[in-house]
């Protein structure tokens, strides 16, 4: 029965449809029609969206050093870098950082430093950073006493996460910085003054003296052109009318933080974060509530808990392979894996230089390393299966390592 039935059904195609049915059939015939009537030449590889994504999101930037802004109350100066062949910088976020490419000698090494300029400056193809000595600082001495205006310098895009998120942060942002750590929050208070930022910043700004503020002149000009900056100075070395006195701890940030709900932010030196893990638990802020910027390897790592005190102040020889090429290092307990392949001319991968972007991971295969607790920000396959990040992983054996060639030419 129902095969009868199967039968006597009827299917009727509209004229519409059947010329799709003709259509679909004659395709194949079309299209080789087509094929030989083209012209003869090279496809075109390049899009505008890819285009417009490698101006946004560029691996390199080759930049010269436009300006230099000596401040020596602060023991700094600032650069401003504008791109070599006069087109806009990468836009970033207030916040972020670039990682500097740099040959000094016979080293090959890189550096993160927070961008201090708005974003308004990439327009006109310029990125600040500022760089402040420290004591034993191989580039920092280098940016400080060789660089020069006209100096070409190679740089990364944008990078990090030590940006303001209205979907993450609260709309109220109170900043904890020390030293040269206020860099990107000028960068913020540039940004909110430009309109290209919306959020209320308050700034406690720990300085050791009043004539070392840095940026003083900037902050005071920016608070005048909005009232949503807001900045504290505070002075550990001195007393002195106007600013607060001291070290910024919990019941500082009370004082000054808003009413109700309001994100922290830090940056600074290593010693300013060790302080602030006991201030920030006494404000019982949530952890997502509290955003620290990259810190870096620590400088006394032998100090740490867990450290195998036999392996301080010890050398270790250590072989690198990449590729096909193979070089043997040695490499000091007391410095991270990433600074001896650097120091001895070896071109690396790396950026943050503190564990966060995974830029530097590598295979160890053979020998053990320490990584600091603060640090340790590996997946958990990279664990299982020995991969590590050399800027934050320090030798305490001889070392085996694989890695790969760094990304850029200098």
């Amino acid at each position: 029965m129902k095969g009868e039935k199967l039968k006597k059904l009827k299917v009727r195609i509209s004229n519409f449809k059947f010329k799709d049915m003709l259509q679909f059939k004659n395709m194949p015939l079309r299209r080789d029609r087509a094929i030989e009537q083209a012209e003869d030449r090279d496809i075109v590889t390049s899009f505008p969206i890819n285009n417009n994504a490698k101006l946004l999101h560029p691996e390199t930037q080759r930049m010269v050093v436009h300006k230099i802004i000596e401040r020596p109350e602060a023991g700094a100066r600032t650069l401003i870098l504008r791109t070599a062949d006069g087109s806009p910088a990468a836009w970033f976020r207030a916040g972020q950082y670039v990682s500097l490419k740099l040959k000094i000698g016979e080293s090959c090494v890189t550096r993160p430093y927070s961008i201090s300029s708005s974003p308004k400056l990439t327009k006109e193809g310029k990125v600040c950073i500022t760089v402040k000595r420290t004591i034993g600082g191989f580039v920092s001495d280098h940016l400080i006493y060789n660089v020069k205006e006209g100096d070409r310098m190679l740089i990364s895009g944008p990078e990090g996460f030590f940006y303001h998120d209205r979907l993450r942060d609260s709309r109220n942002v109170v900043a904890v910085a020390g030293g040269s750590g206020i860099t990107p929050f000028l960068s913020m208070a540039y940004a909110i003054r430009d309109t290209i930022e919306d959020f209320n910043l308050t700034i406690l700004f720990g300085s050791r003296t009043e004539d070392s503020i840095l940026f003083r002149n900037e902050l005071d000009m920016i608070q005048n052109e909005t009232d949503k900056v807001k900045v504290i100075h505070v002075l550990s070395d001195e007393d002195r009318a106007g600013y607060e006195h001291g070290f910024i701890t919990a019941d500082l940030i009370k004082q000054y933080a808003p009413e109700g709900d309001y994100s922290l932010f830090i940056c600074g030196p290593e010693g300013l974060y060790r302080f602030m893990e006991e201030e920030t638990r006494k404000l019982g802020l949530p952890a997502r509530r509290v955003r620290r910027e990259i810190t870096g390897a620590p400088k006394n790592v032998e100090c740490l808990p867990g450290y195998p005190s036999e392996a301080a102040g010890r050398t270790f020889d250590v072989k690198i392979i990449q590729g096909p090429h193979t070089y043997d290092i040695k490499a000091s307990s007391s410095e991270s894996v990433l600074c001896s392949i650097e120091r001895a001319g070896i071109m690396a991968p790396s950026k943050c230089r503190s564990g966060e972007c995974g830029w530097c991971r590598s295979k160890l295969l053979s020998g053990s390393v320490f990584i600091p607790e603060q640090n340790e920000s590996r997946r958990h396959m990279d664990r299982e299966t020995d991969h590590i990040h050399p800027c934050i992983s320090f030798p305490l054996s001889d070392l085996v390592l694989e890695v790969p060639r760094g990304d850029f030419q200098l």
